[in-house]
């Protein structure tokens, strides 16, 4: 991390968990953090861990919001060099019985949000031949699990569009990365606790931790590589579901019980 000492780096969701340790590292790096997010109270707290971390409030969903917050941020702090689109929520649930309305909330932050920083903060990065996009997919989006649906298509729009994203843009000088982590140990993970919690993620490997994840992603991005697999079983969890898909949700039913 330190190529990104006095850089700009927008980390959306940076109220918490993935995005607020992040921020951290990165400002313990010597890079200028700028956090995009409607937690306020969240951010307030990952701003008092380092003097380089500074909050925008905005919704993700609001595409006037994301602009706005992005405009603000490089009229105040400079540039921005490294995002990390971090936000996210994670409501489990059987798709026919789950909340309409929630179903919706979650495509709107994990994808619809993905889409207002894209087109935010990448054009002026395409323009400046420089930069960093970091952009949290999740294996969730490759594994198919029951009661993880609404949850799980986000992802994989996630992972579809970040991928797409990058070879429309993969001569301008700005490097991509696409994280599929494995479950981490973050307060994300208790949404889907409090919800409807599949067996498949319980019977599973212990979450990793946020640190670890983001240590794997500075790795994957110095080598090149726009793919990020880390964690027990997400190198080999993309062949098995090409090759082997009867064998995952023979699995999950056995698992799952129905």
């Amino acid at each position: 991390m330190q190529h990104l000492k006095q850089k700009v780096v927008v980390i959306t969701g940076g109220g918490s968990g993935m995005g607020q340790q992040a921020a951290r590292l990165c400002a313990e790096a010597g890079a200028v953090v700028a956090l995009i997010d409607v937690n306020e109270a969240g951010m307030q707290a990952t701003c008092a861990m380092h003097e380089n971390i500074h909050a925008f409030a905005a919704d993700i969903t609001d595409f006037s919001a994301v602009t706005g917050a992005v405009t603000s941020i490089e009229s105040d702090l400079g540039p921005v060099f490294r995002v990390y689109n971090c936000a996210a929520i994670m409501p489990f649930g059987k798709l026919i019985e789950q909340d309409n309305a929630t179903a919706h909330k979650i495509m709107d932050i994990n994808y619809g949000g993905l889409l207002n920083l894209s087109q935010a903060v990448l054009p002026g990065m395409v323009s400046r031949g420089q930069g960093e996009f970091i952009s949290f997919a999740s294996m969730a989006g490759i594994i198919p699990t029951m009661v993880t649906g609404a949850y799980s298509a986000s992802k994989a729009a996630v992972a579809f569009f970040t991928e797409i994203l990058y070879h429309e843009n993969i001569d301008s000088g700005v490097k991509f990365a696409c994280v599929c982590p494995p479950p981490v140990d973050t307060p994300l993970l208790d949404q889907g606790r409090s919800t409807h919690w599949p067996k498949m993620l319980e019977s599973g490997p212990n979450p990793i931790k946020p640190e670890e994840m983001i240590n794997a992603i500075e790795a994957h991005l110095a080598a090149g590589k726009f793919w990020v697999y880390h964690g027990k079983g997400a190198k080999v969890g993309p062949l098995m579901r090409r090759l082997a898909p009867g064998l995952i949700w023979k699995q999950c039913h056995d698992v799952e019980g129905f």
